[in-house]
């Protein structure tokens, strides 16, 4: 790889970094192209992907000083899994990891904030943004529907009333 490659493969590893709401690290030694090709199937259906990295690219493009937490993700044969959503590559990976004693989950980061394996573990566990969207509007729409139907129990129990009374008065 030339230093021209170099210079694009790190503006591309800057722009993945920078729009994935979350970035997990892992060791993918031993799999077989089918399991990866699984893994990154999965990925693409959830809107992320995976891409096998060079290590000192991947500092480069995040500008690590020697010594920070991402020094000890990016140690050997390493692959980064990636969404822009926060939760959705952590949730495939961890998912694929359960399934596959040769994927290793390292650890991961969001921006800033480095986390280890089990931080990855506890994101995959939240729900997806879509999730908590769907949440949201459903306790929205909660009061809405009561306030509707409280609003029209009067007028049924008028109705049944004075639908009483007519059937009384016709009997």
């Amino acid at each position: 790889m030339d230093r021209a490659q170099k210079a694009e493969s790190i503006e591309t590893l800057k722009g993945v970094f920078a729009d994935a709401g979350a970035v997990v690290v892992t060791h993918n030694l031993g799999l077989t192209v089918a399991e990866m090709e699984d893994l990154r199937g999965r990925l693409r259906k959830e809107g992320g992907a995976f891409k096998v990295v060079k290590n000192r690219l991947a500092l480069k493009a995040l500008e690590a000083e020697e010594g920070s937490d991402y020094h000890g993700l990016f140690k050997g044969p390493v692959g980064i899994a990636y969404a822009s959503d926060p939760v959705t590559a952590a949730k495939v990976s961890s998912e694929f990891a359960k399934g596959n004693d040769k994927f290793v989950i390292l650890g991961g980061f969001m921006g800033e904030t480095v986390v280890d394996a089990k931080g990855v573990d506890t994101l995959a566990k939240l729900p997806s943004l879509d999730q908590i969207r769907a949440q949201l509007l459903g306790l929205l729409n909660a009061p809405a529907t009561k306030i509707a139907g409280v609003v029209q129990a009067p007028a049924a129990q008028l109705a049944r009333v004075f639908n009483a009374y007519a059937t009384k008065d016709a009997a």
